[in-house]
This record gives structure tokens, sequence and C-alpha cells, in this order.
């Protein structure tokens, strides 16, 4: 999983699928907050389409790549009230404390993928990883 994190933090703006509130999917850009015990933490506000989708289906998908990789991961969105997650994300992206400014704030949502695979590949199919929530590689 950590050639994933990696991968992650070099390109930090990932597109997230959900199935949107009307049945059909709904992709945005969506970054990775932080890595904490083999789990992706990610944050959203509570008027936000995306938190009300994730609520009605807790499937969720991101994907980032370059001219030459590509990593998709898919899991379960588990949401988190503790404040310490809050914390941290408020943290490590300026972004978000500029919008919610504090852990006591109830619009600030934070949510980790359980159950998260990933697939790291290149688009030659010369290499293709899938990574299991252990960090477990494994050939496709």
């Amino acid at each position: 999983m950590e050639r994933v994190i990696r991968f992650l933090k070099e390109n930090p703006l990932p597109y997230c699928a959900t199935v949107g509130l009307d049945g059909k999917p709904k992709v945005r850009p969506f970054q990775m907050m932080y890595c904490e015990g083999g789990r992706l933490y990610f944050c959203t506000g509570a008027q936000k389409d995306v938190y009300a989708e994730l609520m009605k289906n807790p499937y969720a998908e991101i994907c980032v790549s370059t001219t030459e990789r590509w990593v998709r991961v898919r899991g379960r969105a588990v949401w988190t009230e503790e404040r310490a997650a809050k914390e941290k994300v408020l943290a490590v992206s300026p972004l978000v404390r500029s919008i919610y400014r504090d852990a006591d704030n109830p619009d600030l949502k934070v949510f980790y993928l359980a159950d998260a695979e990933a697939t790291l590949a290149d688009f030659n199919g010369r290499e293709s990883i899938r990574l299991g929530e252990e960090g477990k590689e494994g050939a496709l």
C-alpha cells in the first residue's frame, strides 16, 4: 500500500466516483487528506451532494493518473466523528481549515475507506499490482 500512498501524495488530485442520488454515476476531484493505519482519510461538508450520496451508498472509488501510470482505490466510506481525525485534516489542509475553521464545526465530515483495494498500473500493461487493506501485493 506504501506505493499507492506515495503515488497519491505525488499526484494529489484524484477523482472520486460515487453513485448519485439519482442512481447515476458522479465524478469529482477529491483530495486525500492523510493516511494512517493503512487507511486513506478524506473529508467533505455535510451540505455537499457527495456526503448525501455516500450516506445512501457508502461505496466509492478514487482514481488518479499521470501520462504513464495510474492508481485506482475502491472501498466503503466509514464516517468518523473523532476529534483527532478532524484535527489532523485541518492540520494537513489549509484549504479545509479556511472553510471549516475548527474540529467542532458540525459541517466538517471525515471518512476513511474501509475494505480498500487498490490497483497501481502503467498504461503499457507491463506492471499491475493489486493491494488489499492489509497492504499485501499480488499480481493481477
